[in-house]
């Protein structure tokens, strides 16, 4: 997964000298950019990803950047998150919502992700509070390196990303526990953390 925490990190060293690990807090990774950047040219209006006023309430909100994107899957996954229907989502109060973007790590799906992060940046998509891209491995097996250059390249763009291994059972079942594999756990763990942050300077 591309997020991680620092593993090299010391241990403090107890009184005679042997070293003990002090449980901590999860801290997901530390947000990149966190609002549009000034100057950026928005993309053409066929490029945009639309947007809908969106009833009810939601820890977060799952935005596919295209159809077949893992929107709902991704959602199904994290507590209090519901999906927009590929459309950035705008709140009937008025207030900001918390948003994560998912794509798949094919041409199109990075491409629909490059645009819809252009869209926030340049400021023409709605206000939200965008927590990062996810990106979500298309086939199995290891992904070309032409692809993994571009998602990093995409995925630098974004407030913070994830990239997340091919899941075969959900081939085969509606599964809606996050899988073994350690990037999701991060990853489940990070969004918990970050739909719930209250700290200042966030939103609600």
């Amino acid at each position: 997964m591309q997020q991680s925490l620092n593993p090299w990190i010391a241990r403090p060293a107890t009184a005679d000298g042997a070293e003990t690990a002090t449980p901590e807090a999860h801290v997901p990774p530390a947000a990149v950019i966190s609002a549009p950047l000034r100057g950026m040219v928005e993309p053409d209006a066929a490029d945009r990803l639309a947007s809908r006023t969106v009833s009810g309430s939601a820890a977060l909100w799952v935005t596919g950047a295209h159809g077949g994107s893992g929107e709902s899957r991704t959602a199904d996954l994290i507590g209090g998150a519901r999906v927009t229907g590929h459309c950035w989502p705008v709140l009937q109060d008025g207030s900001k919502p918390r948003v994560l973007l998912v794509c798949r790590a094919d041409v199109r799906g990075l491409t629909a992700a490059q645009s819809a992060l252009t869209q926030w940046a340049s400021g023409a998509a709605p206000a939200v509070d965008l927590l990062g891209l996810a990106i979500l491995a298309d086939a199995p097996g290891k992904t070309p390196k032409p692809l993994r250059d571009f998602a990093a390249i995409v995925g630098g763009g974004a407030p913070r990303f994830w990239t997340l291994p091919w899941v075969e059972a959900w081939r085969h079942g509606n599964s809606t526990t996050a899988p073994p594999a350690r990037e999701f756990q991060r990853f489940v763990t990070d969004l918990a953390v970050l739909a719930t942050d209250t700290s200042p300077g966030t939103t609600n």
